[in-house]
C-alpha cells in the first residue's frame, strides 16, 4: 500500500510530551484558511510505500517518547493511516494525532473508537479565534483523550502554559518548523524583518 507523506521527522519536541516522531501527511480537503502549512495541502504528490515509511520509522521507534502524526489532513488518507497506525501501535508508544474534521465527524470511525489513537485534537483552525492552549493553534479546537494512556501522558503537559518554542531544521535554502507558533507567523515574521530577514511563508496570504 503507498501513503502520501509531507515529511517525517525526529525527534520533535514541540507537539506533546517528550522526543517525539513527527508525521505529517501529504493531501487536505479542508482548507482551512490562515493555515500554516499549505504546502501539505496539494494531493498525489509525495507517494510512498508505506513500507519504506515503517523501515524510517524503525530506527527511531526504540528510542522515541512518542508519535504525532499531523498534516495535512490525516483522514483524507484513511486507509493508510489504519495500517501505520497498526504498525506504530505495535511499539507501545503514545499517539497523538490532529484533525481539522470536527468530532462530530470522526467520532464513528473505527480509529477512533478502537484504541489505536490515544489523543486526538480535532476541529478546523479558526485564525480569528485566541489562541491559549498548549498544542491548538485556536481555541475552537478540541482535545480528545481516547485512552487512559493517552489521559495519563498528556494530562499534565496540556495544562502547562503555552511556550513560545519551535523545533528548526535549518536548510542553505529553507527554514523548516515543528510546532505551534504563538500567534502564528507574525511575531516571527516581525523579528526576522527586524534583523533584515525576511520569510515568505504560507501564512503571508491572509488578507486584512
Amino acid at each position: 500500500m503507498d501513503i502520501h507523506i509531507s515529511r517525517v521527522h525526529y525527534p520533535v519536541t514541540t507537539l506533546g510530551p517528550g522526543k517525539r516522531i513527527g508525521i505529517w501527511l501529504q493531501g487536505c480537503s479542508i482548507h482551512c484558511k490562515g493555515c500554516i502549512s499549505m504546502d501539505t495541502w496539494q494531493f498525489d504528490i509525495n507517494k510512498v510505500s508505506i513500507n519504506d515509511v515503517k523501515n524510517v520509522l524503525k530506527a527511531w521507534l526504540p528510542q522515541c517518547d512518542g508519535i504525532t502524526i499531523s498534516g495535512g489532513e490525516p483522514f483524507d488518507q484513511e486507509k493508510p493511516l489504519t495500517e501505520l497506525l497498526d504498525f506504530l501501535n505495535s511499539y507501545n508508544k503514545n499517539i497523538l494525532v490532529y484533525s481539522g474534521y470536527s468530532f462530530n465527524v470522526l467520532k464513528e470511525k473505527n480509529l477512533v473508537q478502537n484504541g489505536s489513537i490515544d489523543v486526538l485534537i480535532s476541529e478546523p483552525y479558526d485564525h480569528t479565534q485566541s489562541q491559549t492552549k498548549r498544542l491548538l493553534g485556536s481555541d475552537n479546537q478540541k482535545v480528545h483523550f481516547l485512552t487512559s494512556v493517552g489521559k495519563n501522558e498528556f494530562t499534565t503537559y496540556l495544562e502547562q502554559p503555552l511556550e513560545k518554542k519551535l523545533d528548526l531544521h535549518i536548510t542553505q535554502e529553507t527554514i523548516w518548523m515543528a510546532g505551534i507558533p504563538i500567534n502564528g507567523m507574525k511575531e516571527i515574521t516581525q523579528a526576522s524583518k527586524e534583523n533584515n530577514v525576511t520569510l515568505t511563508h504560507s501564512q503571508a496570504v491572509i488578507k486584512k
